[in-house]
């Protein structure tokens, strides 16, 4: 599947977006801002999580956001459990560094992180760990019926060097 499956994505849909391929890896969001030439929060990396009921889902945040956990209880009533290594390419169709919204294997909710909106362009994985796609937060949401959240940790004065870590 992959990227294959996101072009199909794309064409069946009738969405103008293109797949940017690069030489170098994009798997991981300082290697795909590297690739790109973008600030890290500018790419919108994709966690998937797996909810009591047995169904998974992806959220996609900016690049440096952590997920605070309680808030994330908040909003979906349960703690957050990441979707194992092993079982990510089997439910998204997608391997490891290049999951992304689109294409995907199965339908699963998306949701979108508010701190998405701080750009004007995001960059997605493409179905690959060498590809993205250019596009604004709000086309995002439309194209992937997604659900705007906050469930990432917040910055404050106090927090600003634990923030930046990683």
């Amino acid at each position: 599947m992959g990227i294959e499956s996101v072009k199909k994505f794309f064409k069946e849909n009738n969405l103008e977006l293109e797949i940017i391929e690069t030489a170098e890896k994009t798997g991981t969001v300082e290697e795909a801002a590297k690739a790109l030439g973008v600030e890290l929060d500018m790419i919108a990396k994709t966690m998937g999580y797996l909810m009591g009921d047995g169904s998974a889902i992806l959220i996609l945040s900016k690049g440096k956001a952590r997920t605070d956990n309680r808030k994330f209880k908040d909003v979906f009533k349960e703690k957050p459990k990441m979707i194992p290594l092993e079982e990510v390419y089997e439910i998204t169709g997608h391997p490891i560094g290049g999951v992304c919204p689109f294409g995907l294997k199965v339908s699963l909710k998306i949701f979108l992180d508010v701190t998405l909106k701080e750009f004007e362009i995001v960059y997605p994985a493409g179905g690959t760990s060498n590809s993205a796609v250019k596009i604004t937060p709000d086309y995002l949401q439309k194209v992937t019926n997604g659900i705007w959240i906050d469930i990432s940790k917040q910055c404050n004065i106090k927090l600003l060097e634990w923030c930046f870590l990683v």
